[in-house]
């Protein structure tokens, strides 16, 4: 059986990393048995999550472990797909991981009210001596890689602003269809779908998820998404907190 590595469940979410809810609803759509278990990213051979073991053989990055399945399995995530159509579906994933992420990171890490809400618990269970150094070498250390990553280098409005022209181009490409590429999921779906989400989590405030609650059709998507793979987490759907 495969083993899933990941963070696990937090932040109002079933799974913290928007990478490792992007493998986990992949191994889903395959159809594939696996187990889950938290690591931290040391662990992982190329030093991040999520990676996966299979009969023996680690595959790290969540692109590379669709690949593993796609060659080992013979699934095809894009099979309803026509050329053109995988590539732009390639092309939204390469958005969405390279740009609207880092919004999501921006916000979580780099805006130190949500910082302390959220990733600082990351080392609660450091000694004591050691525990706030810890935090602040890892909020240095993603807010220079959210700095590399160009979105970093605006001032915070405007990385915003950018992101949501992102945002805007996933709304138009998913119009009044379930999915994005058409009436069945892709692999692209579990890309959106983990970033999304992400944003979206009750548990975090920020301009960023305002902002993307007022894209209707993206907010019941990820809750369409949820409802399909994670029907058993306690997830409240936006009409619900629109209403409440």
């Amino acid at each position: 059986m495969i083993t899933l590595y990941g963070f696990g469940a937090g932040f109002g979410l079933p799974e913290i990393s928007p990478f490792v809810t992007k493998t986990e609803v992949q191994l889903k759509m395959a159809g594939l048995a696996y187990r889950k278990e938290r690591a931290m990213p040391p662990a992982s051979p190329k030093g991040q999550l999520p990676f996966i073991e299979d009969e023996g053989e680690k595959v790290a990055d969540s692109t590379f472990i669709r690949a593993h399945i796609e060659r080992k399995y013979g699934f095809d995530f894009d099979a309803p797909l026509a050329r053109e159509a995988r590539a732009q579906a390639w092309a939204f994933e390469r958005m969405i991981e390279h740009h609207v992420y880092w919004a999501l990171v921006g916000a979580r890490w780099v805006d130190p009210e949500n910082f302390a809400k959220g990733p600082a618990h990351f080392f609660d269970g450091a000694p004591e001596d050691r525990r706030e150094q810890l935090r602040e070498n890892a909020q240095f250390r993603v807010a220079e890689n959210y700095l590399l990553s160009g979105l970093g280098r605006h001032a915070p409005d405007d990385d915003v602003d950018l992101a949501l022209r992102s945002i805007l181009a996933l709304s138009v490409q998913l119009g009044d269809k379930p999915y994005l590429m058409g009436d069945k999921p892709a692999a692209v779906d579990a890309t959106a779908f983990g970033a999304l989400a992400g944003i979206l989590t009750p548990f975090f405030s920020s301009r960023l998820r305002g902002e993307v609650e007022k894209f209707d059709s993206l907010a019941a998507y990820v809750d369409r998404m949820m409802q399909r793979y994670y029907p058993e987490f306690s997830w409240t759907p936006a009409r619900e907190r629109e209403a409440a």
